[in-house]
C-alpha cells in the first residue's frame, strides 16, 4: 500500500512539474456576444461574417464589425528552482555551536562499577538437572 501511494505522489508531482512549465494560447471568436468557437493550441475558426474592409469604399469603413476575436496566452514558469534549501555555515554560527552542546550534553555517562566476577567464566552444563529430576517451575 505504501509503494502504490508513493508511486500516486510521484505522478501527481511530475504532472505539476509539467504543467506549471507548460505554456499554452486558447483562442475564442465571438460573433457579436456569443461564444461561436474556442481552440486550444491553435486559432478558433471564424464564423464567416467578417466584414471585409477594402481600401476603394468609405462607406464599409463606418460600419462597425460584430466578430471579435480574443486569444488567451498562458506563459509557464522559464525556470526551476532546483535548489529549494540553501545551507551557509555563516548564517548558522549560534544555531551549530549550541545544538552540538546540547546534544553532547542530552546523555549522562553512568558511573564505573567494578564486577569481580567478570573475568570468570560460568560453569559447564554437563546435564539438565530439572529435566531429570522433571521439576518445572510454573
Amino acid at each position: 500500500m505504501k509503494q502504490v501511494s508513493n508511486k500516486i505522489a510521484a505522478v501527481f508531482m511530475a504532472l505539476v512539474v509539467f504543467l506549471s512549465t507548460m505554456s499554452f494560447t486558447v483562442g475564442m471568436h465571438y460573433c457579436g456576444e456569443f461564444l461561436v468557437d474556442a481552440a486550444l493550441f491553435s486559432r478558433a475558426s471564424s464564423c464567416g461574417m467578417e466584414i471585409s474592409k477594402s481600401d476603394d469604399c468609405e462607406e464599409e469603413e463606418t460600419i462597425k464589425d460584430c466578430c471579435s476575436d480574443e486569444n488567451f496566452v498562458f506563459d509557464g514558469q522559464e525556470e526551476l528552482q532546483f535548489n529549494v534549501f540553501e545551507y551557509s555555515l555563516l548564517d548558522q554560527q549560534v544555531f551549530l555551536p549550541e545544538f552540538v552542546h546540547s546534544y553532547v550534553n542530552l546523555f549522562e555517562s553512568l558511573p564505573y562499577k567494578h564486577i569481580p566476577f567478570n573475568e570468570y567464566s560460568p560453569p559447564i552444563i554437563e546435564v539438565d538437572i530439572q529435566v531429570l529430576q522433571q521439576v518445572f517451575r510454573i
